[in-house]
């Protein structure tokens, strides 16, 4: 075709002023880098989107935690060997059963130039525990004590085990710069999903890089941070470029356009893999990809037969084969093998004779019909996996209506539940597997925050008895029995249709510590980054 006679970045040209023209901008930003760049070192990043927001606040997923590290620093988080490891905290120390006492580093600065105390740190986990999306996490969390500038006591309800990897999603906020209101009257530190907030569209954390411009959908400049506390790193800008289409992300890499592409699909890892001007690093993941069907708005899915069949009409190991290359392992719960409340009698379970059986007995030996949605650059292959469900689903009756979109606009369709089948992937951040049950599969409630992305309104009070009282059990043999009876009440009821667990892929330039910065949870450190 004559337009690939463009360079790949070329390609990427005109999407963004595209982009620009369609949103009203007028195509004024300039998307030349050799502009923009400082005399030092830069960073040409492509992901598969950019950040929804500048508020750390306004959604829990992982485009935003990758956004989180980069402008903000949390109190401790992960190692790549799984450990935690100290960032705005110098140390912590049980005090007792319910506090976690965390001493500060000294001499930290935001963006603003304010100086990181401790009453920052509690009115970053009062704020998380406003948040719709994080309070479910917080929500045995009391509020916190600042016992002078550089201490602070994180306090639960009840002894709970997993305070420090809970304390990963803490990046503290700039109160000062965050308290009052705008020029527009509103409260600066209002958490807005759909709409204009202070902290959608301003920031002042105390990460490696400041957010100098932001085109939504086309670019992000990131600075670093003159002041930043942590001199590990050398790049001193990170131009971000959203790429969602998958050959033109890894078409920019190969020709030398862009320095960094995450994530590589599986039919391109072969051939990045043998450039010799580039380094690809993979890993197994435990980021679950599933399907949810809404029982609020399908009366078909509310009968248990018929979420069972379509869990044996869905052939996990076909996809996984065929669609994802190999580069994914066939899921049959949430949690993969490795994690507390993994349950090895669960297993994959296709057979087209039995879902067609159980459709019949469900009083729906014609099928009926049904709406999904889908996002097409958020999972690796996301859109091709959509369209295989929807044939298989075809051969037991259920005629689905698919419509897929970017994840700019997935996520606030996903909160609205527009359709009776809703994709969503999780991976668990505390790297526990009761994450996945109390984002995913836990009766909604919205004073609480539990099962705040149970798009199938599932419900079952035995799944929740169990979540909760696991997370005071100190008792591992004990805790992780409880999580393997919620697995097999999921699969027994067919709560959810899984499908499989992403592994992970990032490519780079050589010459980069790319290995030493990347992790299970897919937040690569870029602060740390060292290009020679």
């Amino acid at each position: 075709m004559k337009q690939w006679k463009l360079s790949a970045f070329g390609l990427v040209l005109v999407f963004a002023l595209t982009a620009l023209l369609m949103a009203g901008c007028g195509g004024e930003e300039k998307m030349d880098e050799t502009a923009e760049a400082p005399a030092g070192k830069v960073l040409r990043l492509a992901l598969d989107a950019d950040p929804v927001s500048l508020d750390p606040h306004v959604q829990l997923s992982g485009g935003m935690l990758q956004y989180s590290h980069l402008v903000f620093d949390p109190l401790v988080r992960w190692a790549k060997d799984g450990s935690l490891e100290l960032r705005l905290a110098d140390s912590y120390e049980q005090i007792d059963p319910l506090t976690m006492r965390f001493h500060l580093k000294k001499g930290v600065k935001f963006h603003s130039g304010n100086e990181l105390t401790a009453k920052d740190v509690v009115f970053t986990v009062n704020r998380l525990k406003e948040s719709g999306d994080f309070k479910g996490i917080f929500e045995t969390f009391e509020t916190p004590v600042a016992v002078d500038d550089y201490t602070v006591d994180i306090i639960t309800k009840k002894p709970y085990g997993l305070v420090l990897a809970t304390a990963t999603y803490i990046f503290p906020m700039d109160s000062a710069f965050y308290t009052g209101t705008d020029d527009k009257g509103q409260p600066k530190d209002a958490i807005v999903k759909t709409d204009y907030s202070f902290a959608n569209v301003n920031e002042s954390g105390t990460g490696p890089y400041v957010v100098s411009s932001r085109v939504q959908g086309t670019k992000v400049v990131f600075d670093r941070f003159a002041d930043y506390w942590d001199k590990t790193g050398n790049v001193d800008q990170i131009i971000l470029t959203p790429i969602a289409q998958d050959a033109t992300r890894v078409a920019a890499l190969l020709s030398g356009d862009i320095d960094w592409a995450t994530p590589i699909p599986p039919q391109d890892l072969d051939r990045v893999a043998a450039d010799e001007n580039l380094q690809l690093v993979t890993m197994g993941g435990s980021r679950i990809i599933t399907l949810q069907m809404n029982q609020n708005r399908n009366e078909a899915f509310k009968n248990m037969k018929v979420r069972q069949a379509m869990c044996y009409a869905y052939n996990n190991e076909g996809v996984v084969e065929n669609i994802m290359k190999g580069f994914a392992v066939a899921g049959a719960q949430q949690g993969p093998e490795g994690l507390a409340g993994y349950n090895p009698n669960l297993t994959v379970r296709y057979d087209l004779e039995k879902a067609k059986a159980l459709m019949v007995e469900a009083g729906y030996p014609d099928g009926f019909e049904a709406t999904m949605i889908a996002p097409n650059n958020r999972y690796v292959n996301d859109e091709k996996i959509s369209e295989a469900f929807v044939s298989m689903m075809s051969k037991i009756g259920i005629k689905i209506s698919l419509k897929t979109m970017p994840k700019a606009q997935y996520w606030d369709e996903f909160d609205a539940q527009v359709a009776d089948i809703q994709m969503i992937g999780w991976h668990p951040d505390t790297e526990d597997s009761a994450n996945y049950s109390e984002y995913l599969t836990m009766c909604p409630n919205k004073e609480t925050g539990m099962g705040q992305y149970n798009s199938g309104n599932y419900c079952n009070a035995r799944v929740d008895e169990l979540v909760i009282a696991a997370g005071s059990e100190t008792d591992v043999a004990k805790r992780n029995a409880m999580l393997q009876e919620v697995e097999q009440i999921l699969y027994d009821e067919a709560a959810f249709i899984p499908l499989h667990w992403q592994k992970l892929s990032w490519a780079s330039k050589k010459g980069m510590n790319t290995a030493d910065i990347v992790n299970i949870q897919n937040f690569p450190y870029w602060g740390d980054l060292v290009v020679e």
